[in-house]
């Protein structure tokens, strides 16, 4: 529980940290989005590595698959970028676009 916790904080660091520079008109990679980034990611594969036992509620293999790969993108578009003074306006969109998808995967993929 703890964990998911966790994982929920990065998320709201990540999507608030963006969609709040988004909404300034300053296109900045904020250390808000850089640790909300983070977060996810090593919180995400912590709860995906105990559920490789088999049991019943374990999440489908190609599931996890795809949400380490969008994680993976969302850091790599938070990470190369952050010591910059801006970046464009569509690698904003595309942030916010992804973290909302990833999101969107964990709650409507069964």
């Amino acid at each position: 529980m703890i964990l998911l916790f966790v994982h929920l904080v990065g998320f709201a660091l990540l999507l608030g940290g963006s969609i709040a520079q988004f909404l300034s008109g300053t296109y900045r990679i904020t250390p808000a989005i850089l640790w909300g980034a983070i977060i996810q990611l090593v919180s995400g594969l912590g709860l995906a590595a105990p559920l490789r036992g088999g049991g019943d509620h374990e999440p489908d293999p190609i599931k996890l698959g795809v949400k380490l790969l969008i994680a993976v993108m969302i850091f790599i578009m938070v990470f190369i970028p952050r010591k910059r003074e801006a970046v464009n306006k569509g690698h904003f969109i595309g942030i916010i676009t992804l973290t909302l998808v990833n999101a969107a995967v964990a709650v409507f993929w069964r």
